[in-house]
């Protein structure tokens, strides 16, 4: 039972540090909420969901309990009595109290023993118990049962005070009711905990109690139960007492130390291989420390049947898996509790496992999408940044080339509109002059005329009708007539027709009858200038131009300063996501993953330092879920800032696709008891290799194996940059090898999605390149660093280039990079590996090469050294992928004293 308590004790504790994760991820997405809905809108958005949010109170704010139902009265009370290790509930014969009714128990801690009965809406019955009138060391049976005389405590609890260790911190004991349909039974003791489930029986299951146990599982979405095997009484009490009990008493200083120290220590060796360091590996307990089940029992088959167990423990129970949560449990059947309640600690301490792994995975799941999400903003963010610029630019100077364009066409084209309006004329001219002498607009002259003529016969003023005329005439013909409107030579007609009008002396007042309009229409064609018109038509289509490019110019200048305005506060969001926002839903996401790792696996065990870092000590460990060996690197971050940058840190090498070239990070741990609580550490488990590549430089690794190394480093950073990551502190000492001296990336603490950084000044001096100092770079910073290691690899040493070790100090080293300082050509390189070297530290970023091109001229350096080494093997074409294998030199030296065909087999 003392382990017992440790387990339920534990998972209070952890309760109460995912309700606290809770708190603080919910204050940090209400942040981050508020802080993205600015002007631009709302940028991003960090949401718990309401049910995510409730699975994980439903579990942090509700105390195990464990809910024991069964066959009959008997069987539970002697599970409740096995528990406390006490007779606490007088021994009834099942087969004498079938038919009586007993009501539901709920045990929890008090500091001495006490009774009540309280109803469903947490009032307490005020009646005289007969535990108060007798002084049993049992709970009196007239307690316990039903009494249908008093319909008001019929449905009421006997909630009892018990001060036991398992009841110490909040968790409960409950005991369902004898009578009463499954589903309301099942809700009314599971309401307020987190269920452990335990039936007890002391026969084979009836066809009644196997529906009862078929409506359970559907009740509790197919929940594991504890099912347990009671002995069958053979006494009939009637006075309430145990047969055992003489011995019993329930004062508080006698339930301190009630377990016999015989089988206290059985059952804790038991309990060191379940509870002690490390954890059960699996995220899912199948068939996991699971004792032989008897098969050979009528209960078993029928439970079995039922779905509850399986009959090949190591598979995976088919039946209730569509329903199950993130981590598994499965049902057991102990057939002897007193001789196996190891086996039930156990099972408590599995469901307790359960509950929590799965609140932490949902918290954790809401965590990592939300850094997903600022990810993918962070990329969108970027690119607006970097393409509307652009967009801006292709904008501005198509439009010109489009101006450009017309003018040109504008002034090529005169001549062909003159030679058109030239033969169309010509073509259409007694067309034109028939239009023209039944236009409407010349009748409405001539009825203007005719109204003057009456007017003037009316009146003495003989001029008055031609000036009349005139004025009209001229008014008429002012209004301008825009060729984009209509294409007619109509118009260009009466437009010449103004302009002899207005040349007219106007002597005689003129007769405007048939002839008169055909004759003015000729003259006015003959008299037309195709040129002027080809000239006036081809200025106005310059003016329009002009006009639409100065519009268009002064439109896209007010665009480009809107977006400007627009795009820094984009990098402003982006700045706070990258430094405010990002980190602080980093640092909740390792705390919810390492309280999951800390369930699972439980603490590390750490070894002898082998490494010390600026950040952190590393420490050799056997053995971690499932892993071996491993690295521990235990961080203790002195401030926030250095506790975001870890769990940046974390995030990002955690959620890397595992990769043969890429140091795996296994998962984490925060030691919460480190330096009294006041400042936690922070483990980061990973795999752990033989040495790094400058160990191996310095102690003489061959040449064909350092291009081994060199073609697995470029491999590892070409899968980091698939994912978006940028490692930015590519070096000796953070390429691993392994007994085989194949080569894996690891120290990912700078690495990080290229739209994720902030400009940083991060990396080792010799191997940074120059745009790291202006702050802005990209993935071609690793490129340059690679260039600096294949230096070393080929050089066969670590000394510093003659070039770097002149320097005085960092600084210097610095100014001398960015004015163009590289490593000098040893005798050694040959001109391929000395032009690549050159071509990755290029100062230009744009004109390094890509990986994939770095690696495909690694493989011809490798061959040639094969070459060299091993004459008889590469006389024949060995394919490229396959040269890298052979350049292990325990491979080529088997293949060297292959006979010929058995290699060409």
């Amino acid at each position: 039972m003392t382990s017992l308590s440790a387990e339920l004790n534990r998972f209070c504790e952890f309760s109460k540090r995912t309700k606290q994760i809770l708190d603080e991820t919910k204050s940090c997405f209400d942040d981050i909420n508020e802080s993205g809905n600015s002007e631009l809108g709302s940028l991003f958005k960090a949401e718990l969901l309401r049910e995510e949010e409730q699975e994980i109170l439903d579990i942090a704010q509700r105390p195990p309990g464990i809910v024991i139902l069964g066959q009959n009265s008997y069987s539970k009370f002697k599970i409740v009595n096995e528990i406390f290790n006490n007779g606490i509930f007088p021994v009834i014969n099942s087969a004498g109290h079938d038919d009586l009714p007993f009501r539901m128990v709920r045990f929890r801690h008090g500091e001495s023993l006490s009774y009540s009965l309280a109803l469903p809406d947490d009032y307490e019955i005020v009646d005289h118990l007969d535990a108060y009138r007798e002084q049993s060391k049992t709970v009196p049976l007239k307690d316990l049962q039903i009494h249908s005389a008093d319909k008001a405590s019929d449905s009421a609890i006997l909630e009892i005070s018990y001060n036991h260790v398992i009841l110490r911190q909040g968790a409960q004991i409950i005991v369902a009711p004898s009578h009463g349909e499954i589903n309301k039974v099942y809700k009314t003791c599971t309401e307020s905990v987190s269920p452990i489930l335990v039936y007890s029986f002391s026969d084979d299951l009836s066809d009644e109690e196997i529906e009862t146990l078929q409506n359970l599982q559907e009740i509790s979405q197919y929940e594991s139960v504890c099912f347990i095997r009671v002995p069958k009484c053979k006494q009939y009490l009637t006075n309430g007492e145990s047969p055992n009990n003489n011995s019993t008493n329930l004062t508080t200083d006698s339930i301190k130390d009630n377990v016999s120290s015989s089988s206290s220590r059985k059952i804790e060796r038991t309990l060191d291989k379940v509870n002690g360091n490390p954890r059960p590996q699996s995220h899912s307990l199948i068939g996991k420390n699971k004792m032989t089940i008897l098969k050979n029992t009528k209960v078993y088959e029928q439970l079995c049947d039922l779905g509850y167990l399986n009959e090949n423990p190591t598979c995976r129970n088919t039946r209730r898996s569509f329903l199950s949560d993130y981590y598994e449990t499965e049902s057991d059947l102990i057939d002897n509790f007193e001789s196996h309640s190891y086996r039930f600690n156990m099972f408590v301490q599995q469901t307790l496992q359960r509950y929590l792994v799965n609140s932490s995975t949902v918290l954790n799941n809401s965590h990592s999408r939300c850094l997903s999400m600022f990810i993918m903003s962070a990329f969108d963010m970027a690119r607006d940044m970097l393409i509307t610029p652009k967009k801006l630019m292709f904008a501005r100077e198509k439009e010109v080339e489009l101006y450009k364009s017309l003018m040109r066409i504008s002034v090529a084209k005169t001549n062909e509109i003159r030679e058109m309006i030239g033969s169309t004329i010509a073509e259409n001219q007694n067309m034109l002059v028939q239009k023209a002498a039944d236009y409407e607009f010349l009748g409405t002259l001539s009825r203007c005329l005719e109204s003057l003529e009456r007017i003037d016969k009316d009146h003495a003023n003989e001029n008055s009708t031609s000036e009349a005329l005139k004025q009209i005439v001229n008014a008429a013909y002012q209004v301008e007539i825009s060729l984009q409107s209509s294409s007619s030579f109509v118009r260009t007609l009466f437009e010449r027709m103004k302009q002899l009008v207005q040349s007219m002396p106007w002597n005689s007042q003129p007769k405007i009858d048939l002839e008169w309009k055909k004759k003015l229409a000729t003259d006015i064609l003959s008299n037309l200038s195709e040129a002027r018109l080809a000239k006036s038509i081809s200025g106005q289509i310059k003016e329009r131009l002009n006009k639409s490019h100065d519009a268009f110019a002064m439109a896209l200048r007010q665009l480009e300063q809107k977006h400007t305005g627009r795009l820094d506060k984009i990098e402003e969001e982006r700045l706070k996501l990258r430094k405010i926002h990002a980190p602080k839903v980093a640092k909740v996401a390792l705390e919810s993953t390492s309280i999951k790792d800390t369930i699972l696996h439980g603490m590390p065990h750490m070894g002898r330092e082998i490494g010390r870092g600026q950040y952190g000590v590393v420490y050799s460990c056997d053995s971690w879920a499932g892993c071996q060996p491993c690295a521990i690197k235990s961080v203790v971050p002195p401030d926030e800032k250095h506790w975001n940058d870890l769990a940046l840190e974390f995030y990002y090498t955690k959620n890397i696709p595992e990769h043969e070239r890429v140091v795996a990070l296994r998962g984490s741990v925060i030691d919460y008891t480190y330096g009294g609580g006041t400042n936690p550490a922070v483990l980061l488990v990973m795999d752990r290799l033989v040495r790094d590549l400058y160990g191996a430089i310095k102690q003489g690794l061959d040449w064909i194996s350092r291009l081994v190394v060199a073609v697995d480093v470029v491999e590892g950073m070409r899968f980091l940059h698939s994912q978006g990551l940028v490692h930015r502190d590519i070096k000796l000492k953070n390429v691993l090898l392994d007994k085989a001296n194949r080569a894996k990336i690891t120290d990912l603490g700078f690495c990080k999605p290229e739209a994720m950084m902030s400009g940083s000044i991060v990396g080792t001096p010799i191997h940074m390149a120059p745009e790291l100092f202006t702050g802005r770079y990209d993935n071609s910073v690793d490129v340059y660093a690679f260039g600096i290691l294949f230096w070393y690899i080929c050089a066969g040493h670590v000394k510093l280039p003659t070039a770097f070790e002149r320097c005085d100090n960092k600084d210097h080293l610095w100014t001398g990079v960015k004015k163009g300082l590289r490593p000098e050509r040893l005798a050694v390189f040959d001109t391929d590996c000395w032009e690549l070297m050159q071509e990755c530290w290029d100062g230009e970023p744009l004109k390094r090469p890509l990986l994939g091109d770095v690696q495909t001229r690694c493989i011809p350096v490798m061959q040639l050294a094969l070459a060299i080494r091993y004459p008889a093997v590469m006389q024949f074409r060995i394919p490229a992928v396959a040269v890298i294998l052979l350049a292990q030199e325990t491979i080529c030296t088997a293949a060297y004293n292959l006979h010929r065909k058995q290699l060409v087999c």
